[in-house]
């Protein structure tokens, strides 16, 4: 098995345990280390040795997660899939929205508790991280954002 190949391996048993399929993860692989930027799902079916039908499934789920961009090339009749722009930043801002209904959970918890102060004391760890998330990551991904541009 050559590096790449570990390495998509490897992606796709990352990706599941962030809870996507295997598949997904092993489509997020060999996306970012194919020697081309994009495919149709036949060349990934192939690539990755797995049935069309798993194929399609993988890639919706990557579509709707806005990992990858699904287009077309004109005169060509089948979609192809790539890398959403800057697909890493992307997907920590929409894990963004996360904080606050983690937040809210927390919130939810405390008025369930009442005064127990030991049971109080985890879910205000809890809620007081989640809001320093949200405070400090937008800035985060602002500076990224700036450092990107100047790669």
């Amino acid at each position: 098995m050559s590096d790449v190949d570990r390495f998509v391996e490897d992606a796709g048993l990352f990706y599941e345990r962030l809870g996507l399929s295997r598949t997904s993860g092993r489509v997020m692989g060999w996306l970012l280390t194919a020697e081309s930027d994009s495919a149709d799902a036949p060349e990934l079916a192939e690539a990755l040795a797995v049935a069309k039908s798993s194929m399609s499934v993988a890639l919706r789920q990557l579509e709707q997660a806005g990992l990858v961009e699904r287009f077309r090339v004109r005169g060509e009749r089948r979609d192809r899939y790539r890398l959403a722009e800057d697909v890493f930043a992307r997907a920590f801002r929409a894990k963004m929205a996360e904080f606050q209904t983690f937040r809210e959970l927390a919130e939810q918890g405390l008025r369930a508790v009442g005064d127990d102060p030991a049971r109080r004391r985890r879910l205000e760890l809890m809620r007081d991280m989640y809001v320093f998330m949200m405070d400090r990551f937008p800035s985060l991904l602002d500076e990224w954002d700036k450092r990107k541009d100047q790669r």
